[in-house]
């Protein structure tokens, strides 16, 4: 049985399984993404709900795992050295899963580099400008008169759209016929960004003719749709 005593997370948010892979997280768009991928590799895990509307991240337990305090972030009972491994940030786990699981990360080192460019392009560039043009188009930031940081977020978020709308021209995934955790980075902020955001006719996105048809694939899968409501919301 994994010894979690060296993790406090692990007091506030006890194992039952403690066998699995313990998820601290919430079915954002940053969450989704370990929550899709565990479900895509059929790693057995066990799923804890952390309330961010109650800043949940920013208690010392939390804090303790992810200092930056945000989700998700995993322990893995069965780290690489056989002893638990505590891991945060979305993109570091989806790299970790993969290579873990041996699954949704090309063999070919020159197509794994590629795969793991295209995460860096969601972790650095999507979902920062998603996120802040969904924070000045729908919460608070719209009670700012001053137009112009909406202006730039809705450009630059109508820009990255763009990127991936070529990259996608005659291929079916970001890889082309293989479906990677390049993909699942993706899905989920752009699913989020026309959805709960209602940002669509803000960026042109029924202009677009290969995003939208990538979403609607990705969100067919059924690993996909298990993940979205992973952990559920009380």
């Amino acid at each position: 049985m994994a010894d979690f005593s060296a993790f406090p997370i692990a007091r506030r948010w006890p194992a039952s399984h403690p066998d699995r892979l313990q998820l601290y997280s919430l079915p954002t768009p940053n969450g989704v993404k370990v929550s899709i991928m565990l479900e895509e590799i059929g790693l057995p895990y066990e799923p804890h709900l952390i309330d961010i509307g109650k800043n949940e991240t920013w208690t010392e337990e939390f804090l303790s795992l992810n200092p930056n305090g945000k989700i998700p972030a995993i322990i893995d009972p069965n780290g690489l050295d056989g002893k638990p491994l505590g891991l945060f940030e979305s993109g570091a786990i989806l790299l970790y899963l993969a290579e873990k699981s041996g699954q949704l990360l090309p063999g070919n080192p020159a197509l794994r580099y590629e795969t793991i460019q295209w995460v860096f392009f969601q972790m650095a560039a999507v979902g920062p400008m998603f996120g802040q043009l969904g924070f000045f188009h729908k919460f608070a930031g719209r009670e700012i008169e001053d137009k112009r940081p909406l202006e730039r977020y809705r450009a630059e978020s109508k820009r990255l759209l763009r990127v991936l709308e070529k990259r996608l021209e005659g291929r079916q995934w970001v890889m082309g016929d293989e479906y990677t955790i390049a993909d699942i980075s993706l899905l989920g902020w752009v699913r989020n960004l026309i959805g709960f955001y209602g940002a669509g006719e803000l960026v042109g996105y029924d202009t677009l003719k290969n995003v939208p048809t990538w979403l609607d694939r990705g969100l067919d899968r059924p690993a996909v749709q298990r993940g979205l409501e992973i952990p559920k919301r009380t």
